[in-house]
C-alpha cells in the first residue's frame, strides 16, 4: 500500500486518542473501508492507548470492512501484518494493560490561597502577591477518600478554586471505564486539537559561538552590564566608577554597576563594592537605614542602582536608596483571545526506579478526556530523562543505565499524550546536553528519538509565547544558589516560587557567576530577562509552588519522580505527580494531582 494511506490512517486514529502498531495500520489500510475499519479498531482498543494487530482482526471480522474473519494472512496476502518497505515508522508499541492499580480515577486538585499578604521586594514600596506555605491548609484540596492534606507549597491568589465535583474526570473516562468504548468516548469528547504553533525567541540553540576563552566571559559580563543598566538608567542619574572617583567629598552621585563584592564592617555596616565598565567603587549602607535588610537578598555579579552622597575624602558613596531592575509594579500580562489551556510540568526523569510510572499514567489518559479538551499544549520544563552519571552512586538507582534507551523509553511514555497537542520542551541538568548555560536543544539524533507528536525543542532557558501569553521557561539550576544564599523567608524549597520572585527581581534565571550554576561564555548573555514575561516557568528543584509577583505568575512544577536514596540523603521530599492546568485566557491556575 501506498504510504499516504497508512499516514491518513495513523492521523485518523490520533485523532481519536490512540497510537497504533505498525501492522496494525498495514491491517487497517488494506481494509475495504479503512476509515470504517479504523473506528471500530478504535472501538476493539476501548480504554488501552495502543490499538494492536488483535484489535484491527476484530475490526476486519465485520463484514461491512469486507473482511473475512475464516482467512488467514500469508505473506503474499495485503492483510499480512509485515511493513512494507518504505513505510513510515509509527507509534511503536506502548503499554496497553491499564486495569487494576492502573486504573485511572478522578484527579484531585490542589486549591489556591485566597488571602495574599504584601512584601517588599525594593525598598520603595512595590509589593507581592505571596503564595501560603504549609500554614495555609484551609485552601489545600484533600485527597480523594482519605481526607489527606495534599503536599506543596504554595498557591496564587488569582489560582481558581473549584472542588472535585464541579471538576471530576469525565463520566466517560472514570465512572465508565470498563467500558470498551469508553477511552473512544473520551477522545471524541475532546475533539480535534488544531492550536496555533508556539513562537520561540532568545533560544542559544545554533546561535552559540563560546570557546571558553577568557575574553568571551568577559564580553558576556559586559553585555548583561548593558542591558540591565539599560533597564535602570530611567531611575537614576548614572556616573561611571572612574568619574564617581575624581568627584569632590560631599557630591550627590549615582551609579549602576555589578555587585563585585559584599562585606560587613565592625560596626555591623555593609560595604557593597559596585564595577562597571570603567572600574569598582564602594557603597555604604547604614545598619539603620529602611532598606538595609535588602542587602541579605543581594547576590554577586547581579546589577544594581545606587543613590548616595560621597564621604568629604570622595573614597566611598554613603547610600541613601538602591534600586534593582525588577518587574514594574505596572506590568500587565497579556492573555489569550479565546478559552485555552497549557500543562506546565517538568521533571519527569524516565529511567529512573522511583519514576512515578502510574502517575503519568493517569494524567496522560485523563489529558484524552472531555475535561482535558481545552488543554492544547504541553510546556515541559527540563530533565525528561535521569540521566548517568548526574550524582555519586546514581547507577544503583536506574531502571534503564543506557542514555539512549532511556529517551526511548520517554518516548514511549509521550506517545500516551494525545497527539493533535502542541508540545515545547527544554532540556535540563540530567539530559544529555552540555550542562552549561544557555542550553541549547536537544541534538538532532535525541529529536529524531522523541518525534513521535513532532515536539518543539528549543534551549534553556527560552521564552515560549502561546496564543499570545510570554513563557518563559527555565529548569532552575540557580534556583539552589539562590535558596542557599538567601534567608529562608526570601527564598526556600519548601516554597520555591519564591526564589524565582528574585530571580524576576534581578532580570536574570543565574545571576551570580562562579558557584555550582555552570554559564558559558556567549556574544550576548542569553540569561537575562529582556522582556517581562507574562508567566514564568521553571523545574529541577522537584517541589511544587505558585504565585504572583508584579503580575507574573511564577510556577515550579514538581516532579514526576518519587524519592530517591539520594534525595533522601539531602533531605528532599519530592512533590511528584502534579500537574498545574493553566488558562491562557485569565493566567488563573488549577494544579490536578495523580497520585
Amino acid at each position: 500500500m501506498p504510504q499516504e494511506s497508512h499516514r491518513r490512517l495513523v492521523e485518523e486514529l490520533t485523532s481519536r486518542g490512540y497510537n497504533a502498531e505498525r501492522e496494525a495500520v498495514t491491517l487497517l489500510a488494506n481494509a475495504g473501508q479503512p476509515e470504517l475499519a479504523a473506528e471500530a479498531a478504535a472501538d476493539a482498543a476501548g480504554d488501552a492507548f495502543v490499538v494492536t494487530v488483535e484489535h484491527a482482526r476484530t475490526a476486519l471480522e465485520d463484514d461491512l470492512l469486507g473482511g473475512d474473519p475464516q482467512r488467514e494472512a500469508t505473506p503474499d496476502d495485503p492483510t499480512h501484518p509485515e511493513t512494507p518497505e518504505g513505510a513510515p515508522d509509527l507509534a511503536e508499541q506502548a503499554p496497553t494493560d491499564m486495569g487494576g492499580e492502573n486504573d485511572p480515577t478522578p484527579a484531585d486538585e490542589l486549591l489556591r490561597d485566597d488571602d495574599s499578604a504584601a512584601e517588599s521586594a525594593d525598598g520603595d514600596g512595590s509589593d507581592t502577591s505571596v503564595s501560603t506555605g504549609t500554614e495555609n491548609t484551609k485552601n489545600r484540596a484533600k485527597e480523594s477518600g482519605s481526607g489527606a492534606e495534599t503536599t506543596g507549597s504554595g498557591a496564587s491568589s488569582s489560582a481558581t478554586a473549584t472542588t472535585d465535583a464541579d471538576r471530576s474526570v469525565s463520566a466517560t473516562a472514570a465512572a465508565d471505564a470498563d467500558s470498551p468504548s469508553s477511552a473512544t468516548a473520551a477522545a471524541d469528547a475532546v475533539g480535534d486539537r488544531s492550536p496555533p504553533a508556539p513562537e520561540i525567541s532568545n533560544d542559544v540553540t545554533g546561535r552559540s559561538t563560546g570557546t571558553g576563552e577568557y575574553a568571551e566571559f568577559v564580553g558576556t559580563f559586559q553585555d548583561r552590564y548593558e542591558r540591565l543598566s539599560g533597564l535602570l538608567r530611567g531611575r537614576v542619574n548614572h556616573r561611571p566608577a572612574e568619574a564617581i572617583q575624581s568627584m569632590p567629598g560631599g557630591s550627590d552621585a549615582e551609579m549602576i554597576g555589578l555587585v563585585d563584592d559584599i562585606r560587613s564592617t565592625a560596626s555591623g555596616h555593609w560595604i557593597v563594592e559596585l564595577e562597571d565598565t570603567t572600574g569598582t567603587f564602594p557603597c555604604l549602607i547604614m545598619k539603620d537605614r529602611a532598606f538595609a535588610p535588602l542587602v541579605d537578598d543581594l547576590l554577586l555579579d547581579e546589577c544594581l542602582a545606587v543613590q548616595g552622597t560621597l564621604a568629604d575624602d570622595g573614597g566611598i558613596m554613603f547610600v541613601d536608596s538602591l534600586h534593582f531592575p525588577d518587574v514594574p509594579r505596572t506590568h500587565k500580562p497579556n492573555t489569550a483571545d479565546r478559552h485555552v489551556q497549557a500543562a506546565l510540568i517538568s521533571d519527569v526523569h524516565v529511567g529512573s526506579q522511583e519514576f512515578a510510572q502510574g502517575a503519568w499514567d493517569r494524567f496522560a489518559e485523563w489529558l484524552h478526556t472531555s475535561e482535558a479538551e481545552a488543554v492544547e499544549y504541553l510546556l515541559i520544563g527540563g530533565d525528561m530523562v535521569e540521566g548517568v552519571g548526574v550524582y555519586p552512586d546514581q547507577d544503583e538507582e536506574l531502571d534503564v543505565v543506557d542514555i539512549y534507551e532511556q529517551y526511548e523509553a520517554f518516548a514511549e511514555e509521550l506517545k500516551k499524550v494525545p497527539g493533535d497537542m502542541e508540545i515545547v520542551m527544554i532540556p535540563g541538568n540530567h539530559d544529555a546536553v552540555r550542562l552549561a548555560e544557555p542550553q541549547p536543544a536537544f541534538t538532532e539524533e535525541l529529536r529524531d528519538i522523541m518525534s513521535a507528536h513532532d515536539a518543539r525543542f528549543t534551549g534553556n532557558p527560552s521564552t515560549v509565547t502561546v496564543e499570545g501569553v510570554s513563557v518563559l521557561m527555565y529548569h532552575g539550576v540557580s534556583l539552589d544558589e539562590v535558596i542557599a544564599e538567601l534567608p529562608a523567608e526570601k527564598a526556600s524549597y519548601d516554597e520555591p516560587h519564591k526564589a524565582m520572585y528574585q530571580l524576576l527581581k534581578k532580570r536574570h534565571v543565574a545571576p551570580q557567576y562562579g558557584g555550582h550554576t555552570r554559564v558559558a561564555p556567549e556574544e550576548k548573555d542569553y540569561l537575562v530577562i529582556d522582556e517581562v514575561p507574562d508567566v514564568f516557568h521553571t523545574g529541577h528543584v522537584h517541589k511544587l509552588g505558585w504565585g504572583k509577583y508584579h503580575n507574573v505568575l511564577a510556577v515550579n512544577s514538581g516532579c514526576w519522580q518519587e524519592q530517591t536514596d539520594f534525595q533522601k540523603s539531602v533531605n528532599i521530599d519530592p512533590d511528584y505527580g502534579y500537574a498545574p492546568i493553566l488558562d491562557l485566557d485569565t493566567l488563573d491556575m488549577t494544579v490536578r494531582k495523580f497520585v
